[in-house]
């Protein structure tokens, strides 16, 4: 009884701090300033990569045999990330324990000079333990984003304490378990869009649907 009003309390807190990570969100170290997300920069393909965690080199091939959901972003953004991040986490705890063993959220920051691979494991935490945030050299990136048609611009704020923002596009990506990129979700798609398309391609791994369970 005592576990069960536990896990109850939890799941409740888990809620309220995700709704306000929705809503009310803004770090205090960040000077509020919404803007759009930019479009995509050219047809995705998708492809391998390698790119840094806090736990060493991570290779989309290395995550083969589950589904990837690929968001690009940066730490010090103040409202785009932390929307999308809470909707993906949302997402993720909708899973059965089953199906959340078999996807993987990353998080691609596009901000190295500030987004250290421990930065990133630390921000990307604040929203669910499973997700992965990565990083690495400029040209990494580049080459990354031009494979997902993923588009991000330094913009300089000289009136900011930040010196500088980041404008970027705010696509999900969905990569299946043979590496395949299979579909591209809009900024701020619905969690329970997110959880449809997910189990579409854990259907495919031969994982079954969870209302057969």
């Amino acid at each position: 009884m005592m576990s069960k009003l536990l896990s109850l309390v939890t799941i409740l807190l888990l809620s309220v701090v995700l709704l306000w990570l929705l809503f009310a969100w803004h770090p205090a170290s960040i000077e509020s300033r919404s803007h759009e997300p930019l479009d995509l920069a050219e047809r995705p393909t998708g492809g391998d990569f390698e790119l840094t965690s806090a736990q060493g080199t991570l290779k989309l091939s290395e995550l083969r045999g589950k589904v990837v959901l690929l968001y690009f972003g940066y730490a010090a953004c103040p409202d785009i990330c932390p929307t999308n991040l809470a909707i993906i986490a949302l997402a993720l705890r909708a899973l059965t324990p089953t199906e959340r063993a078999r996807v993987q959220a990353v998080f691609v920051s596009v901000d190295p000079q500030r987004d250290s691979p421990e930065r990133l494991a630390e921000y990307v935490g604040y929203f669910h333990p499973d997700i992965i945030g990565v990083t690495g050299t400029d040209q990494d990136l580049a080459t990354v984003a031009k494979q997902y048609g993923a588009a991000y611009r330094r913009t300089e704020a000289s009136d900011s304490a930040m010196g500088y923002m980041v404008d970027h596009s705010a696509y999900s990506y969905v990569i299946d378990g043979s590496g395949s990129l299979v579909q591209v979700l809009d900024h701020a798609t619905p969690a329970a869009e997110i959880v449809a398309t997910l189990r579409r391609s854990l259907h495919e791994l031969g994982v079954a649907p969870a209302a057969a369970r």
